[in-house]
This record gives structure tokens, C-alpha cells and sequence, in this order.
């Protein structure tokens, strides 16, 4: 969120956690002292969205850095929302990389380390989303930080548990129908159905929604509806 998309707002009252972009793929410190504003008046937890400096690829072209300048780019994307919460009156829960930073981090085992050590020296407290079953989660778990295990609505999987390349046909789900679909198998039986119709195990602990999808906000509030559905009968 705080990406521009201009949906933010309408988003807030389906979701439970904002990742709040920092800057250096989208936003700045206004949008983010406005993001985090509504997540406040919501009730909805703050969470820092650090990425690449890259505004001109919107974080999705993986850059090749020393790890000391991956650490460097995180914890200062960090600490300037952090700060910008707690003027607000909030805090900083959670770190979820973003974009190409996002998808190396679930790869490969020196980015995946090198973020955690990032997000444990800035605040051994914060949570660390990653793509459940990834690097991501074991380096957040060998760090000694609380790992949340993130599954996406709106994209579509490959055999090895990995996201479609948005480079690839089939990368978006373009319908509510199979957003909700896909959510309930993943939360209900533990498992997603890749392209390929295979269905592989993954563990569901938050849901992902793109902000800046074409759909963000119908898929949100159909997949809340049908959350709340499920949890009363």
C-alpha cells in the first residue's frame, strides 16, 4: 500500500496488515505518513514494504548487490517508517520485501539471511513475511525472528512452490471466483493447485493481495466475505 494506486482507503476495511511501500520503489514520506494514518484509524497493523531502488521498474527487475548494500537499503527503509509510525502513534509490526527483493529473498539463501539479519538488528520483535516454504522462512526462523508464512490470492504457482513469473501467461488471477477459490483450498486443506494441476502442500498464515492489482478491491472483499462465511458455520 502507499503505492499510488489510489485504493487505499477502499482496501483498509478487508485486511488485517498493510505493507506500506518506503520509498524506494514507489511512495514517500507523505504517502507513507498517510498510509499509515488510515492503518491506524482502521485497527489495521503496519508493516514496512522495502524493496530495490528502483521507482523506474517499480521493484520487479532483480538488481545484483553486495549483500552489505541489501542490508543497508533494508534497514534504512525500515527505520524511516518506523519513525514516521511511532510520530503517528503507531508502531511497526512486520517486514515483507517486496517485488524482485521479494522473490530473490525466497531463492536464494544469502539474500533471504542477509534481510533477516537486516530486520532482526533493526527490531528483533518485527515479523518477517516470506513465501511459505522458502529460504525466506528458514532464514527468518535461523535469525531468531517469528516467521509468517505468506500465500498470495491473486497469482498463481508453480510445481516448486514458487510464484509464476509475471514474465509468463497465467501469472495474475483475473477472477474473484478462483481468488477465493484458491484462498479456501489454502487455508481449508493446506494445499494450492499449481499451473500445471498439480496440487502441492503450503501453509496459509497471511494472504496477499496486490494493492496495485486491477481487482484489489473486489478480490479483498470477497475473499473477507468469504472468510467471515467460513468462520460461522
Amino acid at each position: 500500500m502507499g503505492e499510488g494506486a489510489g485504493n487505499d482507503e477502499q482496501l483498509m476495511p478487508f485486511i488485517h496488515a498493510a505493507n506500506i511501500a518506503c520509498g524506494y520503489h514507489a511512495g514517500d514520506k507523505d504517502t507513507m505518513k498517510r498510509t499509515v494514518e488510515l492503518a491506524l484509524q482502521y485497527n489495521v497493523a503496519i508493516g514496512a514494504h522495502p524493496s530495490f531502488h528502483d521507482r523506474k521498474n517499480f521493484g520487479r527487475t532483480p538488481m545484483q548487490l553486495p549483500l552489505t548494500e541489501v542490508y543497508d537499503i533494508v534497514t534504512g527503509q525500515l527505520f524511516i517508517l518506523k519513525e514516521i509510525a511511532i510520530a503517528a502513534g503507531g508502531t511497526l509490526r512486520h517486514v515483507k520485501p517486496h517485488g524482485a527483493l521479494y522473490n530473490l529473498s525466497a531463492k536464494e539463501p544469502a539474500i533471504a539471511d542477509i534481510i533477516a539479519k537486516a530486520v532482526k538488528d533493526a527490531d528483533a520483535a518485527l515479523l518477517l513475511y516470506g513465501l511459505s516454504g522458502s529460504c525466506s522462512i528458514t532464514a527468518a526462523k535461523a535469525a531468531g525472528l517469528q516467521p509468517v508464512s505468506e500465500v498470495f490470492a491473486d497469482r498463481t504457482y508453480q510445481d516448486d512452490g514458487s510464484l509464476t513469473p509475471r514474465t509468463m501467461p497465467g501469472a495474475l488471477i483475473e477472477t474473484r471466483e478462483m481468488a477465493v477459490s484458491q484462498v479456501l483450498q489454502m487455508i481449508q486443506e493446506g494445499t494450492v493447485t499449481t499451473v500445471s494441476g498439480k496440487t502441492i502442500p503450503i501453509l496459509a498464515e497471511t494472504i496477499c493481495i496486490h494493492g496495485d492489482g486491477e481487482h484489489a478491491v473486489v478480490f479483498a472483499r470477497s475473499i473477507y466475505t468469504a472468510l467471515q462465511n467460513e468462520r460461522r458455520q
